[in-house]
């Protein structure tokens, strides 16, 4: 790995495509202009819908449609690596779509995707989601290789199943979320700094951060670990941007003093 800048940007994102579009190219400026070579947008930037169906009437084709010439356009603009959030692409299932994150290299090709594996559900009797109603799990995940190291792509409720990162030995994961507040407030910064730790390499995890237009409330905490699970930046509410350089001789030192990743034997 070699020492890079990366931006984890946090939104509350509309019913609305373009607004949506809009706000993201804003931040993603914002980013690279504070010297970010790696920003990622959080899940479903691109709608955040009044109803979970609303996704379907806006799906796109892989390669085709205005998301990803937005996220293309952007890359090649600003010569970032952009990690795409999530955005509906089309599935083998005409009531459900792919929630898949795009990754785009500083030309503004399209270089690597992950279709999000675990689909969230969740029933308090007060809040419920089914992810699985609207949403066809992927089945593989993303590891893909820039010139400053090995990254890995997961998405929100992924970071539930340890054994999604155990498997690869990247420098980096990104992870896209749209965490609601309740099981954000529990769950969200123990369980990425928890991955960051036992994987000993740093986490880059952009959130959606607020109260949505549709009543609809996400925890944000976009935030950045390094592999001792600190905390290198970290937005907690409304629109922002965690931003933070991730160093090659951190990574180096923690493999070094603590060599967990060379004792395993399972």
């Amino acid at each position: 790995m070699k020492s890079f800048t990366a931006a984890a940007i946090q939104m509350i994102s509309t019913p609305e495509v373009a607004t949506n579009l809009t706000t993201a190219q804003r931040l993603i400026a914002d980013a690279a202009g504070q010297g970010a070579t790696l920003v990622a947008l959080p899940e479903y930037f691109a709608i955040m819908g009044a109803k979970d169906t609303d996704k379907l009437a806006v799906q796109e084709q892989f390669g085709d449609g205005p998301i990803q010439t937005m996220l293309a356009e952007a890359a090649a603009k600003h010569g970032i690596w952009l990690v795409g959030g999530t955005l509906p692409l089309v599935s083998s299932d005409p009531g459900r779509v792919r929630n898949a994150s795009l990754v785009f290299n500083p030309q503004g090709e399209c270089v690597a995707r992950y279709d999000k594996i675990h689909l969230f559900g969740f029933d308090n009797g007060a809040e419920r989601y089914a992810e699985a109603d609207t949403i066809e799990p992927g089945d593989a995940p993303l590891v893909f290789d820039t010139p400053f190291g090995r990254i890995g792509v997961a998405v929100c409720y992924d970071l539930r199943f340890p054994e999604l990162f155990r498997g690869h030995d990247v420098d980096a994961w990104v992870l896209p979320a749209a965490f609601t507040a309740t099981t954000g407030r529990a769950h969200w910064e123990v369980l990425l700094r928890a991955r960051a730790v036992e994987n000993q390499c740093f986490f880059i995890a952009s959130g959606q951060g607020g109260l949505h237009p549709t009543g609809r409330k996400t925890f944000g905490h976009s935030l950045i670990a390094d592999p001792w699970g600190e905390l290198l930046a970290l937005v907690e509410e409304g629109e922002g941007i965690a931003l933070a350089e991730l160093k090659e001789s951190q990574l180096e030192r923690v493999r070094k003093v603590l060599p967990a990743l060379k004792h395993r034997v399972l």
